[in-house]
């Protein structure tokens, strides 16, 4: 097909921006408290809405791809977060501005699983698959390590809406480019979508999102908590067992015994649990314990996001001398290695040495999710490429989110249990609660008194800083031992259709 690299480059695009949309808000949030007048709570809201609505319609806007047609759903998608980025952007109130941010969140749910299920119909030829998911999984780290530097960079210059306004030329590119040269394919077997499947998908995976972040924000012994996470996992239990009795589900539940599919989701969604600790960890240790602006932290952290673009392209190269098993298990261990150097990081840094490791783990992780990927698309049938992306995308919302909940507790945790406060201080409620409440407490201090409170945060969040980055090294090397034997076997190069008693 002699569109299909160009195919390629639409779909990079528009999942690039996505990428960078997840990220490039958190620098705009302070200037919302004082611009909008945001409270905590509609902070945490504004923050939440995108990731909850997209996450609750990945599974029904996949399937909706590949029933009406994935060009056709990626660009109504394209044109509705176009529009969406623009009354983002100008909302008047903290509360339009969250209704805006769930249209973002619908929008972007259509635009995600279309363009990797773009990617799995266009390139039918198994190596030239794997080399293409290299490409769409690299420009996907791509953003994610590009957005803080981009939100940096507006924020110096403009208002907060700005870094929603840079959405709307590159949308018109992906929504002409994609008109002119992206293909139509769809499922020419489909029929309905069942809507009590859709209701049972979005309230499950929502109410459980919502528990995970919830109990990272405030516990998980409030009521409403503990009530949104056994909901979330009684409906997602009742969502699996309607699809085993559809003839038609929004997803065959029989992919999951084909092992190359089971294990790269499992995989997938325990390396990004890991990774969303290092994000957490070091937007707060940049800033608040070196003392770096939010632009030389995001610039900081822009080695490791490009170096994981290079390992998704370098990738499809490795798996012929490797296995499969062999790249997913040496860019987990590579990621495992790159924590464990963090355990010996102080309150001073020399960056030249951080920055070799973070290119390691950052290659890692381009390395672990570009085969799984390409393994979750090639063992599931073409004519449901949209349902299977769907799958792995959810998979990698909930690990996120359970990662910042889990793991974000670990540190929390060891920060609060490590920190010894200076006697006659003020401020030691604040400091309780986090770094950054410390610090925000000792801005209200004498210099000397200021100095003493700081010192202490600092040195107990690098004690918790510590800690969590063994636990999350240990879990890395697991994970790493469970790709290498849950994946052996794989095929090297994965035949186009697999029939469905391989791979178990």
């Amino acid at each position: 097909m002699k569109n299909k690299w160009s195919s390629l480059a639409i779909a990079c695009l528009a999942t690039l921006l996505l990428s960078l949309d997840l990220t490039v808000l958190h620098l705009a949030l302070p200037r919302l408290v004082t611009d909008l007048g945001a409270s905590a709570t509609q902070l945490l809201w504004i923050g939440d809405m995108y990731g909850f609505a997209l996450a609750g319609l990945l599974v029904t806007m996949g399937n909706l791809g590949d029933r009406i047609g994935r060009k056709r759903l990626l660009l109504i998608g394209t044109a509705a977060f176009g529009a969406a980025s623009a009354v983002t952007a100008y909302a008047p109130t903290p509360e339009l501005l969250i209704a805006a941010r769930a249209l973002l969140g619908v929008a972007g749910a259509t635009i995600m699983p279309s363009t990797l299920s773009i990617v799995r119909n266009v390139f039918t030829d198994p190596g030239e698959r794997t080399a293409a998911v290299g490409i769409w999984s690299g420009m996907s780290a791509a953003g994610f390590a590009v957005g803080p530097v981009v939100g940096g960079l507006l924020l110096d210059h403009f208002w907060w809406g700005s870094v929603f306004l840079i959405n709307v030329p590159i949308m018109a590119l992906v929504l002409v480019g994609g008109l002119a040269v992206l293909p139509e394919s769809r499922n020419p077997h489909a029929g309905r979508i069942d809507l009590v499947s859709v209701a049972l998908s979005f309230t499950g995976v929502v109410t459980a999102v919502y528990a995970i972040k919830e109990a990272a924000h405030r516990g998980p012994e409030h009521g409403d908590v503990l009530g949104a996470g056994v909901a979330g996992i009684v409906l997602l239990a009742l969502f699996v067992w309607r699809q085993t009795r559809l003839a038609e589900p929004l997803i065959d539940v029989r992919l999951f015994a084909r092992r190359a599919f089971s294990v790269s989701i499992l995989t997938n969604l325990l390396a990004i649990f890991a990774m969303s600790a290092m994000m957490l960890m070091f937007a707060w240790y940049l800033q608040l314990v070196l003392g770096w602006s939010p632009l030389l932290a995001g610039l900081a952290q822009l080695p490791g996001g490009l170096s994981g673009a290079v390992g998704g392209v370098l990738a499809a190269r490795l798996i012929q001398p490797l296995g499969r098993n062999g790249v997913v298990a040496l860019g987990l261990a590579m990621n495992a290695g790159s924590f464990l150097y963090y355990t010996t990081l102080g309150a001073e840094l020399n960056y030249l040495t951080l920055l070799p490791v973070s290119i390691i783990g950052g290659m890692g992780v381009g390395f672990a999710f570009t085969v799984n990927n390409d393994n979750v698309l090639a063992t599931a049938p073409r004519q449901r490429a949209g349902a299977a992306a769907a799958v792995s995308e959810t998979a990698f919302e909930l690990g996120g989110a359970l990662g910042i909940a889990i793991l974000g507790t670990v540190l929390t945790s060891a920060y609060r249990s490590g920190l010894d406060l200076p006697a006659g201080v003020p401020g030691g409620a604040a400091a309780a609660e986090s770094i950054a409440g410390a610090v925000g407490a000792a801005a209200a201090l004498p210099a000397e008194q200021a100095e003493r409170l700081v010192e202490a945060a600092q040195a107990a969040f690098i004690e918790g800083m510590h800690l969590t980055s063994y636990v999350t090294a240990a879990l890395l090397a697991v994970v790493a031992v469970l790709a290498l034997a849950g994946l052996r076997g794989v095929p090297k190069v994965i035949p186009e259709e697999v029939p469905a008693g391989e791979h178990r």
